[in-house]
């Protein structure tokens, strides 16, 4: 049986690796064809696609009234898209950041998360309620009036980003463009290779997790939420390594962008949800690793190697108190 995990395991990661590839070409020829910046697709298309998972997740635990897994699933993933995503990709080569996505993405980030986190539990923080609490205390929620906020901001947000981009079209060089719909079946099918491979590897490494003792609340720190981000991750190597570095930055951005509004939006809007003084940890952590993330950014456009390290070491840090509390 662990043989078996094993191979699944192992075609799950180049069912991911392939599929982000051909995510990332699909994505990339047609934003050539439309004169639109990667880092355009970056924050929309692609950002959508490897969402998926996430999507899937909070919205099936929505559904089953296993509320409190859509915000911990939301938190969780931003959280390793910030720092092991974007941190790895500056481990293997320092990643330049746009300076539209400086500007106005990644603040624009920031406050919704700031939104998110007051939003729902904002008595809580204000009188310090929640520091004398214990981590499974519920301290405020998620409100169907907010998920709707959010989401009428998320329409406004692409809405907004198409419009930007036709304002200011791309001088692209004169090179062969792929046919339309070749780029959408490229992205098609990347996106299948990868909600797929996502779903393969979560799946095998529980059982390998399992059979090897790991605790359920360790199985879910670790394995689950890099299997649901696993897309993010690759699709972002691959996207650095082919020379796409807005889209690398833009789909992490985007990524976050589209958690935060999207699927906790609409995770919310089935049914409101629960907010644990642990979730609300995190949302601080969330929000003070952005802030720092967003300093390594802005101070020389990039995202060097020795911050990319301190990034992964903040994720290992992270991890730690998530598992001693």
């Amino acid at each position: 049986m662990v043989v078996l995990n094993l191979l699944i395991l192992v075609v799950g990661f180049y069912a991911l690796i392939k599929g982000a590839d051909l995510f990332v070409d699909g994505s990339s020829a047609l934003a050539k064809n439309f004169k639109v910046p990667g880092v355009i697709i970056g924050l929309t298309i692609v950002a959508l696609g490897t969402s998926a998972p996430e999507l899937a997740v909070s919205t099936s635990a929505a559904l089953s009234g296993s509320n409190e897994i859509a915000i911990s699933n939301v938190v969780g993933s931003n959280i390793f898209n910030l720092i092991v995503v974007l941190g790895v990709c500056a481990v293997i080569h320092s990643v330049p950041v746009d300076t539209i996505i400086l500007k106005r993405d990644f603040p624009f980030t920031i406050i919704i998360t700031l939104l998110v986190l007051f939003g729902t539990s904002f008595s809580s923080i204000a009188n310090g309620s929640f520091l004398k609490m214990n981590m499974s205390d519920n301290a405020g929620n998620v409100t169907r009036a907010l998920a709707i906020l959010l989401l009428v901001i998320f329409v406004a947000y692409i809405v907004y980003l198409i419009i930007d981009a036709k304002r200011h079209p791309v001088q692209e060089e004169e090179i062969e463009s792929q046919p339309v719909w070749k780029c959408f079946l490229l992205i098609v099918i990347g996106l299948v290779l990868i909600v797929a491979g996502g779903q393969a590897v979560v799946y095998s490494a529980k059982e390998i997790a399992r059979a090897a003792g790991m605790t359920e609340t360790l199985i879910g720190l670790t394995v689950v939420a890099l299997g649901t981000s696993l897309p993010e991750l690759v699709t972002s190597i691959v996207a650095a390594k082919k020379g796409e570095t807005g889209m690398a930055v833009g789909n992490v951005v985007g990524s976050n962008l589209f958690n935060l509004m999207f699927i906790l939006g609409v995770s919310s809007a089935i049914h409101p949800i629960g907010v644990n003084v642990a979730s609300v940890f995190d949302m601080l952590i969330l929000v003070a690793i952005s802030l720092i993330t967003y300093v390594f950014a802005i101070t020389k456009k990039n995202i060097n190697r020795v911050e990319g390290l301190i990034m992964v070491a903040m994720y290992i840090a992270d991890v730690a108190f998530a598992i001693m509390r």
